[in-house]
Parts: structure tokens; sequence; C-alpha cells
């Protein structure tokens, strides 16, 4: 889709994923366990899990704002996934 010129689409697509995945799925995969019997499966993240996920927000918020990318924009993306 990027390639054909349709980057806010692209980006919509990828930033739509990602916050199904955090909104839906990892809950219920929690609420899954539970019924499971797994107990000990909780949404409770301690200080470092959620200083990362604050500064990747950031991150990806400042990346894509503009709508445009270069090749610097995709390396800071792989270094942040890595």
């Amino acid at each position: 889709v990027a390639c054909k010129d349709k980057m806010d689409l692209a980006i919509g697509v990828a930033v739509g994923s990602s916050m199904q995945v955090a909104l839906l799925l990892i809950p219920l995969t929690i609420i899954i366990g539970w019924i499971m019997g797994n107990d000990s499966m909780t949404l409770s993240f301690d200080g470092f899990q959620v200083a990362v996920m604050f500064v990747a927000v950031l991150l990806v918020n400042y990346l894509i704002g503009d709508g445009k990318s270069n090749y610097m924009e995709g390396m800071i993306l792989i270094c942040l996934y890595l």
C-alpha cells in the first residue's frame, strides 16, 4: 500500500492492528488463562515494561506525525524493535 503512495492508509493499518492487539487480544488471553485455571496470569507490569511501552508510543507518534518516512526513521524503528 505504501508503494502506491497511500502512506496514510499504510500507517492506519499498522497502528490500528497494534491497537487491536493491545486492547483486545492481550486481555482476552489473560481471561482465557483464568478460565483454564492459570491464576498467575495478570496485567500487572513492572516499571521497566511500562517505561519501554511509553517510549515506544512516543517514538512511533513522533515518526508517523508527518506522514513521510525515510531510511533513518526506519532504522530507528528497527532499533526500537530489537
